[in-house]
């Protein structure tokens, strides 16, 4: 049996499939999906990432029909589900129609960075950055070339370009077996999700590009979250407060983007003794933050600050450690508005319904390369668009 990987998603490879060139090149798909040749768990999941990759930029890679391998649009996605659980079979048969843009050397990916940085009350203009694939090539900006920037990940090093000129949509290539490779993630129960449609345990969920990664907790704080520096994972305990209340568990939690390029999941948490709070989390490819946007319903207090206290330095627009901590590093959290610094090291707004925040740590500490220390983590926050991969022929 041979696989075929279709973006995130492998399925079975089949022996036929049909085209067309009506109104373009199209692809037409199917196959069937069976437990118990892998997982209940399994089928589920590429069923729900069958009918979530609708509408996607996708690497299509054959294990057998190389001649199709390459960049795809996902036209349409459905499917048919037999299941019998008492006896442990499941079948799903999928059907997937794809536009074909071409082989990975005839097609450009292009960064569409779009709409404005965020505002802000310290008169920032922030700085103008991506980061494509791990094995990105040719990144091109027109006349204005922009620096570049190395970072080592779990996943391996991902080059970030910085000071990307105004108006230019960056454009790269990349071999399709490679543009996976440095995606952000969400995974629940240890499975990798796609699209936005599928279920994830409020308790047991990841979010991840190979530089940063956030997790929940219990009891012990309301967030992890853990830097990849000096080749493992170093972690952080938040705890995210509402008025009086820390929380301590996550009602819910759902995705509201699922792109390699940028993934957004919204928890949700029950307050007491009624109403309820909202943290939007954002990681984007090539990024050390992760980026927080809090809610309420009414005005008051809102907190988020280190479980383990640590003493961080003011610097208006975000604050850091003084000093390295043990693994080399600073803790560092910024915003977009006026905050007020936290006893035990993090950042409070009083009479307020939202907060935004950036969390993370300096890596190499009073070490950091250009690029790396807080000031420039301030920058990226502030100036990072929301980006949009389209595929373009050379």
């Amino acid at each position: 049996m041979s696989d075929l990987q279709l973006g995130r998603l492998t399925l079975r490879e089949t022996q036929t499939f049909s085209e067309s060139a009506y109104q373009g090149w199209s692809m037409h798909i199917s196959g069937v999906e069976v437990c118990p040749m892998v997982t209940r768990d399994e089928v589920w999941a590429r069923f729900d990432g069958a009918l979530g990759v609708q509408g996607a930029l996708v690497p299509v890679v054959f294990e057998e029909k190389t001649e199709r391998n390459g960049y795809y649009t996902v036209l349409s996605s459905s499917g048919e589900v037999l299941d019998r659980k008492r006896q442990n079979i499941t079948e799903i048969s999928w059907k997937i129609s794809l536009q074909r843009h071409g082989p990975d050397t005839d097609v450009d990916l292009e960064s569409r960075l779009i709409g404005a940085t965020r505002q802000n009350d310290f008169g920032q203009v922030g700085e103008r950055w991506s980061a494509p694939s791990i094995g990105a090539y040719g990144y091109y900006t027109g006349a204005t070339l922009p620096g570049v920037l190395a970072r080592v990940g779990a996943d391996g090093p991902i080059t970030v370009f910085r000071g990307v000129p105004a108006g230019v949509n960056p454009r790269w290539g990349c071999a399709v077996e490679h543009y996976l490779r440095g995606r952000v993630k969400i995974l629940t129960g240890g499975t990798e999700r796609v699209g936005t449609g599928h279920p994830l345990q409020a308790s047991q969920w990841e979010l991840t590009n190979g530089l940063v990664r956030v997790r929940p907790l219990s009891g012990s704080g309301s967030l992890e979250v853990a830097s990849f520096t000096n080749g493992r994972w170093r972690g952080k305990r938040w705890w995210v407060q509402v008025g009086a209340e820390q929380i301590t568990r996550w009602e819910s939690a759902g995705v509201l983007r699922n792109d390699l390029e940028q993934c957004v999941i919204r928890l949700t948490a029950v307050r007491s003794p009624v109403g309820r709070a909202y943290l939007d989390l954002t990681v984007r490819r090539g990024s050390r933050i992760v980026e927080c946007w809090l809610q309420r319903g009414d005005s008051g207090p809102m907190s988020v600050f280190l479980a383990d206290p640590e003493t961080l330095t003011d610097s208006t627009s975000y604050a850091t450690r003084s000093s390295d901590d043990a693994d080399g590093n600073r803790v560092a959290v910024g915003s977009a508005r006026n905050f007020d610094l936290h006893a035990s090291g993090g950042l409070t707004r009083t009479n307020a319904t939202s907060m935004d925040c950036w969390l993370g740590v300096v890596a190499g500490g009073g070490s950091a390369v250009n690029g790396d220390r807080a000031t420039d983590l301030q920058a990226q926050y502030i100036g990072a668009l929301p980006e949009v991969v389209a595929a373009v022929r050379r």
